[in-house]
């Protein structure tokens, strides 16, 4: 090891002594300058005029993503310019004594092949660790400035960094020892880490080419590890990747001392080769990985909820089938130039359970031949490699998909739908796949649609009805991506289905026949949820099945006043009772948010029953008043009027009932307004809390099963305690003082030696 030490120090004295090390440091240091403190200029600019951010550290250190004026975090985007700055430092490592005649000399002395390898490594992880040093200064920026800045996440962002430097140093120092020319050593360490740089983009629609050329790409396992996740597999591949190519130089070195045949020097170099693949490939393995999230919110690791879902399915597999249908314009996302990204969007999952099985299934959805050859020759893909509709219609049904790229979830013989949205996302993120993994545990809970009289439907997309928010397959919100089933039933016609989440009566038009009415008077009776949305003027066909719970629905209509938008669009707040069905809302209540109900009727608890009756929404007693009789909106304000009957006061305009029943908790909803979870209202360009509102409603529902909780950690590192004048000191620091000490500095070493 004294002799390592001693090589290192004679190499760094001679990588000091050149110019060459200082002129890189300067310039590196400037580049990351540069661009981290204009990101700070413009942060604090933005700061400065109320503008929120939140997760400063990633906004300015980490993050590969770039909003408006502000770049990508600065570790990150260096990452793409390190490997410009190795090959000049390592050119003449070893082709120096190769040029000189001096390596003759170490042949002789009393020193291993290896030690000599190992000391001017040793001299380049140095050089390394002051590079990193230099970088640590913008870190500095972060602690001094930054309110509970990140330090896991900065610190493992500067190791990305110099394991990296360690992989490319390695690789310079082997290709210097393959010619006694410095620049033929520097131009084809270029070429080597820029292959590597960018071999990861190769050959991605071939199985065999996509895993090779991925596991070759350096700069991909960097980005993960700047974005906070630290991984066994991805440091000791670049420990691998060092020690292959510091094996190489030695294996390179030995061959210029004992002549030895092609055939034995090509072995020898397979032999490191397989030895380092053969540890990376193990340590590449789900079982051995071992994961560290740095960042304080944990954005790389699945909520404990998430955890929970995947710890009770035990030890039995998951089977994932991605279905492509390459007619359909979804195959982008799905094609195999892109199975990388789509193996890694699994990866969370699979940190928490191991035996998720991935499969990828290819088809064909048209039954003309002419088109899908001509889609095929479009898309350059050999048909051959498709399912056809029939072939594919043996394995699986996927009539009612549309054509779409649809994963199937398949676990103890039990199979749920994990869709892809028509949104900038496109896949689904860790809400939906959750719900879809719960699925496959629990009976999911299902919402039934009333059809009678003339009701609103949740298959149709018209302004009052009720698609949008529950049966949108390509919206993600959709509750039917969210864990719920949706079904529709005819009372009269049909029995009510058993077990189900609730029943929605939507807006009857004509009262209930007899049979209709017994029937839903005994499903209430038999403890079944319901949910009762009614209208203005539907008093009289829904009173008859409110009398059952003790409630009525008074004559009139709700109306509010207001400057902006027509009397009869009503704005309830959310009362205690609210919070009690979902403490989720508390922040809406604390803000005093309102949901949006045009045209609205007042209820009241006329009788005292065995439900428990609390109001979900009341109106604001100053502007709202109960109108009677039949009026125009758009002639002139409407006025309040004792003389015919109207009601001033805060009136409910949504009741929740509860009773136990069986062991079980009977819940009853009813609203005087069927639109507030229409089409419409979802669309409405105002302030409102309708989704929601309408969302904690069915996950009371449901007993709060679904939609599945996600308690995130917000970040704290959202404020920076920097003002213009203190950016314009950074600038003079950082653009003037410190480049001005490492120019000093270098002229100082080298006017001394010169002297010497």
């Amino acid at each position: 090891m004294k002799k390592i030490v001693q090589i290192a120090k004679l190499e760094l004295s001679l990588l000091f002594y050149s110019p060459i090390a200082w002129l890189l440091i300067l310039v590196l240091f400037i580049q990351m300058a540069l661009a981290n403190l204009s990101a700070i200029a413009d942060l604090q600019y933005l700061l400065g005029l109320g503008v929120d951010f939140t997760g400063l550290t990633d906004k300015l250190f980490t993050t590969s993503i770039s909003m408006g004026t502000l770049p990508a975090g600065i570790f990150f985007a260096i990452l793409g310019s390190l490997y410009l700055y190795t090959p000049l430092i390592t050119m003449g490592i070893i082709s120096r004594e190769l040029n000189s005649g001096t390596v003759k000399l170490l042949y002789s002395s009393p020193v291993k092949l290896s030690q000599i390898v190992y000391g001017k490594f040793l001299a380049m992880l140095t050089y390394n660790l002051v590079v990193v040093a230099l970088m640590s200064l913008f870190a500095i920026l972060g602690a001094l400035f930054i309110n509970n800045v990140d330090y896991p996440h900065i610190l493992v962002a500067l190791l990305a960094s110099f394991l990296l430097l360690c992989a490319y140093s390695a690789i310079g120092i082997f290709m210097s020892s393959l010619t006694t020319y410095q620049v033929i050593a520097a131009i084809g360490t270029f070429a080597v880490l820029a292959f590597m740089n960018y071999v990861g983009n190769f050959g991605q629609g071939l199985d065999f080419v996509r895993d090779l050329t991925y596991s070759l790409s350096m700069p991909s396992r960097a980005e993960r590890l700047v974005g906070g996740l630290l991984t066994s597999r991805d440091v000791i591949y670049y420990l691998v990747i060092t020690g292959i190519f510091l094996g190489f130089t030695i294996a390179r070195l030995q061959f210029e001392r004992v002549s030895k045949s092609i055939a034995q020097q090509a072995l020898r170099y397979v032999l490191i080769l397989v030895v380092g693949l053969t540890v990376a490939y193990i340590s590449s393995r789900q079982p051995m990985i071992a994961y560290y999230d740095a960042t304080y919110i944990k954005a790389n690791t699945i909520t404990k909820n998430t955890q929970d879902i995947l710890k009770a399915m035990g030890d039995a597999p998951i089977e994932m089938t991605e279905y492509i249908n390459v007619m359909d314009e979804s195959y982008k996302w799905g094609a195999p130039v892109n199975r990388i990204p789509s193996m890694l969007r699994w990866e969370p999952y699979l940190r928490f359970k191991r035996n998720i099985k991935l499969n990828w299934v290819y088809y064909n959805s048209s039954f003309d031949q002419k088109a899908f050859k001509e889609r095929a020759k479009q898309l350059e893909v050999d048909t051959a490699d498709f399912l056809s509709p029939e072939a594919l219609r043996k394995q699986i049904d996927l009539s009612k998909e549309d054509g779409r790229l649809i994963i199937q979830l398949k676990y103890k013989g039990k199979t749920t739908f994990l869709r892809t949205f028509d949104d900038s996302d496109f896949w689904a993120k860790e809400l939906e796949i959750a719900a879809a993994l719960k699925r496959l545990m629990v009976t999911p809970p299902k919402i039934v649609f009333a059809t009678d009289g003339y009701q609103r439907s949740v298959e149709k997309i018209g302004d009052r009805d009720y698609r949008l928010f529950f049966n949108v397959k390509t919206a993600r919100s959709s509750l039917i991506n969210q864990g719920f089933d949706i079904d529709s039933v005819s009372v009269e016609n049909s029995e009510i289905p058993k077990g189900i989440a609730t029943l929605v009566i939507g807006d009857p038009k004509v009262a209930f026949s007899s049979k209709a009415l017994s029937k839903l008077q005994k499903y209430i009776a038999e403890g079944g949820n319901l949910l009762i949305a009614g209208e203005p003027g539907k008093q009289s066909v829904l009173n008859p099945l409110l009398d059952t719970l003790g409630v009525k629905m008074l004559n009139g209509t709700l109306v509010q006043r207001s400057r902006e938008y027509s009397y009869d669009l009503v704005t309830p707040k959310l009362t205690e009772g609210a919070l009690i069905m979902d403490p989720g809302l508390r922040g809406f209540y604390k803000n005093k948010d309102v949901v949006t109900m045009p045209g609205v009727a007042a209820l009241k608890e006329e009788k005292k029953g065995s439900f428990a009756v609390q109001p979900l929404l009341m109106t604001d007693m100053q502007r709202s008043w109960i109108k009677q009789g039949s009026f125009v909106l758009d002639s002139a304000d409407l006025v309040f009027d004792a003389k015919i009957g109207d009601q001033q006061g805060a009136f409910p305009t949504a009741l929740k009932l509860t009773r136990k029943l069986n062991n079980r908790e009977q819940r009853i909803i009813i609203s005087g307004d069927a639109d507030f979870f229409s089409n419409k209202e979802g669309w409405r360009d105002m302030p409102k809390i309708n989704s929601p509102f309408t969302l904690s409603i069915f996950k009371w529902f449901a007993y709060g099963e679904f939609p599945v909780q996600m308690i995130k950690i917000d970040t704290i590192d959202n404020t920076m305690k920097l003002n213009e004048a203190g950016v314009e000191t950074l600038q003079i620091l950082y653009y003037g003082a410190i480049p001005g000490a490492i120019l000093l500095l270098g002229i100082v070493l080298l006017t001394r030696r010169k002297r010497k």
